[in-house]
């Protein structure tokens, strides 16, 4: 025993003494051999103009670009286009089959205690309400736990799930599935209170789902400052009354497409580090953050890189991903399109939190292959954009993940994101040039150290 502690000892003692030596050794070659090339890198990105042009060019000429339609398939072949003129390679668009919501006409009002117009968006996949509408007292609940101590009041009411912004991974449950948790009790509709954390009445739309052997109720979003108000009602005893509309169904799937383009490797053309975002939108607002800038900002990465002369040693491949929003065709369709590449998927970076000041990437992935990405993260320090976190799997490299492929994800200031987020205020009046033109230099510089190393990033 006293000998196997001993060998345990040494062999723990070796493995520190390895990682350390290869994080050294990374930083010290890394450093050395990349942040003059980074340095050029960021300066390009910075002192431009171009890709916030693309993006306002994109923005204000197409809007929304939502799945299924006219306005998302114009805008893909411009960007097929513009690809084209920027002479990146094996530039394509690959078919991919979306569904198509239509939103219709909609609308809610406060009929009782008083009459108010509430501003409101449905819910992406909900069903609409009958012809006449629904006309219905509503039952506050802040909780699914609160709805199920009040579950035999639900009956014949419209449910209000009330519930303050946390993160938005634990209160979106109640956008996701609010329906038919209400619906199991007899509800006859439901609305929540908008993902967000600050409003200036302004309703957010995003995807909910519903449980297949519950009755399908139409699920819709109301402000922040309507719901506060129905529920301060309710607390005084007032049995506020609401009239809901909603024209939402869908129609038969229709095609689409993912978008491809590449700055192909020098020396492993084979190998491919993928870079993007999702091209596809809610359809309100122009989709600014969400996600026009990732997808811009990724694609200008390799077009300045291009510019630049600076071929990596591996593939970089642009990826715009088609209906994330609302069904994750894209997705799954290159996946599935791909699947014989998989082993040579490098690393997927995902650009979908906004085109704020980038504060770093999130990683998934094997021990050894974040050391090195740490490494490389130090050469944006110019930028503040150095840090390193723990999850890098997003909606559209989740796929990827599933077939063992490093994923990452371009980290921003979230400060202000959820204010904005699938709404009207998505528009490019909120994108800042300099914030922008900072990720497209942290995407370039990511993706350029990565594929360019003489062996892959390792599993």
């Amino acid at each position: 025993n006293m000998l196997k502690n001993k060998l345990f000892s040494v062999t723990g003692t070796l493995l520190i003494i390895h990682v350390c030596t290869v994080s050294i050794l990374y930083g010290e070659q890394l450093k050395d051999k990349y942040q003059k090339k980074a340095d050029q890198i960021i300066t390009a990105a910075l002192e431009q103009d171009a890709s916030y042009n693309r993006l306002a060019y994109l923005c204000d000429t197409f809007g929304h670009r939502f799945s299924g339609s006219e306005s998302l398939e114009l805008a893909i072949d411009w960007i097929l286009a513009e690809m084209k003129s920027d002479e990146l390679e094996n530039v394509h668009g690959e078919e991919v089959m979306v569904p198509r919501w239509i939103r219709g006409n909609e609308s809610a009002k406060l009929v009782h205690p008083y009459n108010k117009k509430l501003p409101m968006l449905g819910l992406g996949r909900s069903v609409g309400t009958p012809p006449e509408g629904i006309n219905a007292e509503v039952l506050v609940v802040e909780s699914y736990d609160d709805l199920e101590d009040c579950k035999s009041e639900a009956e014949g009411k419209i449910v209000l799930f009330d519930v303050p912004f946390t993160t938005y991974g634990e209160t979106v449950k109640y956008r996701y599935g609010g329906a038919s948790a209400a619906a199991k009790h007899g509800a006859v509709a439901s609305v929540i209170r908008s993902i967000t954390p600050f409003s200036m009445n302004t309703p957010h739309t995003g995807g909910m789902s519903y449980d297949e052997e519950i009755t399908k109720i139409p699920h819709a979003a109301l402000t922040l400052e309507d719901a506060s108000l129905i529920h301060r009602m309710q607390d005084l005893g007032q049995e506020p009354v609401i009239s809901l509309y909603m024209e939402a169904h869908f129609e038969a799937d229709t095609p689409s497409r993912n978008i491809i383009a590449e700055l192909r490797g020098r020396e492993f053309p084979d190998e491919i580090i993928v870079l993007g975002g999702h091209i596809d939108s809610w359809d309100v607002g122009q989709g600014a953050h969400d996600d026009a800038g990732g997808c811009v900002a990724a694609w200008e990465a390799v077009r300045i890189l291009k510019e630049l002369g600076l071929r990596p040693r591996r593939t970089l491949r642009v990826v715009m991903w088609t209906n994330e929003e609302n069904g994750l065709r894209g997705a799954k369709n290159y996946r599935d399109s791909h699947l014989e590449e998989m082993e040579n998927h490098i690393l997927a970076i995902e650009s979908d939190n906004g085109v704020f000041n980038p504060r770093g990437f999130g990683f998934t992935g094997s021990e050894k292959a974040g050391e090195l990405v740490k490494q490389a993260a130090g050469l944006l320090k110019s930028i503040n954009a150095d840090t390193i976190f723990d999850d890098g799997k997003e909606a559209d490299t989740g796929p990827l993940l599933e077939e063992g492929v490093p994923v990452m994800a371009l980290k921003v200031d979230e400060s202000t994101y959820f204010w904005y987020h699938h709404t009207a205020a998505d528009a490019m009046d909120k994108v800042d040039k300099e914030e922008f033109n900072r990720c497209v230099a942290a995407l370039a510089v990511m993706s350029y150290v990565i594929a360019d190393q003489e062996e892959r990033l390792p599993r």
